[in-house]
């Protein structure tokens, strides 16, 4: 396995800086954020590290190659299935363009939400996720791309209430979503995403072994005195918090025993959304370098290269 990060957290550096930090620091590889150059939707949204609409493959390699870092793949996080048919369409125009880039670099990995409308059920929501994601999925098939769908519920502000935004949130989703979308879609897995869901975190990657395409590395702290106050379906931000790996709920231990047995051999890429560690540029590499250190325990860098 590789050892990475996702650039979202250093929105003030450019990739070249990106990547000349990761090798400083001990990473092997970069998940890079490819947002359309603009406003953020959200908060670690809108993060435009590679344009994909404006770009030269070989001065990305080139990066690459002088600061020793490799790309794990490109990221970009919309919701494809907004109820605002145009919002939704420019989404998965975009997308597309990051299934072209990716395939123009050789990266054969990009990351992203199925999406939802949060006032519908999963049944409800089903025709229209078939009727923009299986000419998604039929692009990246033709151009040996995968696609890892982060399994994050996307339940956080008041405009993503009650349903989240994001369908691909458990394994009962998960079976239908890769039955009706081929091979060429599974999981950016994140376990921090099924603690928040109290859910085992460990099962499911024995399941799905063939899906893991991409992983991330995010903890993530249940406040139980708070659940108890509040409940389990109350907002979940009045009851959890997005932790450093380490940090949280999470058994990094248990979680890597079991990562191994599923014979996964790719990045693994912390992603930094614990609020202890916002604001200025320093205190987020501070997370980055502090996350390195702690995931090395687990991942030797002489198992990387």
């Amino acid at each position: 396995m590789t050892l990475g990060f996702v650039s979202a957290i250093l929105p003030d550096l450019d990739l070249d800086a990106v990547l000349a930090f990761a090798a400083r620091t001990g990473y092997d590889c970069v998940e890079v954020m490819c947002w359309p150059p603009g406003k953020a939707e959200r908060r670690y949204a809108g993060i435009t590290h590679l344009d994909v609409t404006k770009f030269e493959p070989a001065k990305v390699h080139d990066l690459c190659g002088k600061h020793g870092v490799a790309i794990s793949g490109l990221g970009y996080y919309p919701n494809p299935l907004d109820p605002d048919e145009a919002a939704a369409t420019g989404f998965a125009r975009h997308l597309e363009q990051v299934i072209l880039a990716a395939d123009r670099l050789g990266i054969r990995v990009i990351n992203t939400f199925i999406g939802r409308d949060p006032a519908k059920t999963i049944d409800d929501n089903w025709p229209r996720m078939l009727k923009v994601w299986k000419p998604l999925a039929k692009l990246a098939e033709d151009h040996n791309v995968r696609i890892g769908i982060e399994n994050c519920p996307m339940s956080f502000t008041k405009d993503e209430w009650p349903g989240g935004k994001n369908l691909a949130t458990s394994p009962a989703v998960w079976r239908r979503l890769f039955a009706d979308l081929g091979p060429h879609v599974g999981l950016n897995y994140d376990p921090s995403h099924l603690v928040l869901q109290h859910m085992c975190y460990l099962k499911p990657m024995i399941e799905f072994p063939d899906r893991l395409f991409h992983v991330h590395a995010k903890d993530l702290r249940i406040n139980r005195a708070a659940l108890d106050e509040y409940g389990a379906f109350a907002f979940p931000n009045l009851w959890h918090s997005p932790k450093l790996p380490g940090l949280g709920d999470v058994d990094w231990g248990k979680f890597f025993s079991r990562l191994t047995d599923t014979g996964y051999n790719g990045p693994v890429c912390v992603e930094v959304e614990d609020r202890a560690y916002e604001g200025p540029l320093e205190r987020r590499q501070a997370a980055l370098i502090q996350s390195h250190t702690y995931l090395r325990n687990f991942l030797p860098r002489g198992t990387a290269r």
